[in-house]
């Protein structure tokens, strides 16, 4: 037996349950890893709560996880029992002690980073990774916005920017996580609880504003970051931490600027085994040149993953979290 969290239905922290359960044996194609450490994210909550279905319920939950390959299945090549590897996609179910998945969504974990690391690194920092280098390549010498950033995805961003020469300006919710956001290589920040954020991207650009917005926040950032940009700027909307953008009359980008805007996501930019491996190999390095550290500020026992994700909806972490089995 082995436990695993699970929910039986859409609502609270308080539906999610940890249970015994007969671990799958991998079929063609699969591996079974068991986890070391598995990552927590906002997305995770996006499921519990429903706003994105789940195929079937009970279901698990969870995508991110680190750890080593206990079985593989049939047909299974370039991985053993007993390889180091990380994940960032598949089925849900990460949040589990072993979690079985197609050995096409699992890369080679080097031995330089822990498995703590990967957990907290393979989303979010494949996510900064296709933000910065794909979705809008940013520039050397560039101002750009990025909101929530002294969240995990946002630390990463922050230095990987700073990496590239690339002046971040980040909005956080008090002076401690702006701290956190410049130690971690933002260029300036802005408290949206007690400053304008327009007005304030309009003072540090002298008026030229950004050419590109990352928002994960949604709703409640939506024409804020469309007014932080330049004719012509890129909205990059790849989150819904306050809820998702709806109900917009497209005409509106045209009215601010003959705007551009995307809603992208992992999984249409990591999208082939190729792909993948480029993208993992080029957090893999960033992480081991040591321009980006992972700071994983929270740990969490994994039967206290409702606790943890009650912390991070409520936004009162800093960093990464991980669970630990």
């Amino acid at each position: 037996m082995a436990k695993r969290i699970q929910f039986a239905r859409t609502g609270g922290p308080e539906v999610l349950e940890y249970v015994d359960v007969t671990p799958a044996d991998p079929g063609p194609g699969e591996v079974r890893v068991r986890n070391r450490a598995v990552g927590l994210n906002f997305i995770d909550i996006y499921f519990r709560t429903g706003l994105y279905p789940a195929p079937s319920l009970p279901s698990g939950l969870g995508t991110e996880g680190a750890g080593e390959i206990d079985a593989v299945g049939e047909g299974v090549k370039g991985f053993a029992p007993g390889d180091r590897v990380a994940y960032a996609q598949g089925a849900l179910g990460a949040y589990a002690e072993q979690h079985v998945l197609p050995a096409e969504k699992v890369v080679a974990l080097p031995e330089a980073i822990s498995f703590e690391t990967a957990a907290a690194a393979m989303l979010k920092g494949l996510t900064v990774q296709y933000l910065l280098r794909q979705t809008y390549r940013v520039k050397e010498g560039e101002t750009i916005l990025f909101h929530a950033a002294a969240g995990g995805v946002g630390s990463i961003a922050c230095q990987w920017a700073k990496a590239l020469g690339v002046k971040l300006i980040g909005t956080v919710s008090s002076s401690e996580k702006a701290e956190l956001a410049k130690r971690n290589g933002a260029w300036a920040t802005i408290d949206y609880t007690r400053e304008n954020v327009v007005e304030r991207v309009r003072e540090l650009t002298g008026g030229e504003m950004v050419p590109v917005v990352y928002d994960s926040v949604g709703k409640d950032t939506w024409e804020t970051s469309l007014d932080c940009l330049q004719k012509r700027g890129l909205m990059v909307s790849f989150g819904n931490a306050s809820g998702p953008v709806e109900g917009v009359n497209i005409g509106i980008l045209n009215q601010k600027g003959a705007l551009f805007v995307t809603r992208p996501s992992l999984n249409g930019y990591a999208d082939t085994r190729e792909r993948f491996e480029a993208m993992a190999e080029e957090l893999f390095e960033v992480i081991a040149s040591g321009k980006v550290a992972i700071d994983v500020a929270n740990r969490y026992p994994l039967s206290d993953a409702a606790q943890a994700q009650e912390a991070l909806a409520a936004r009162k972490t800093t960093g990464s979290t991980v669970l630990l089995p």
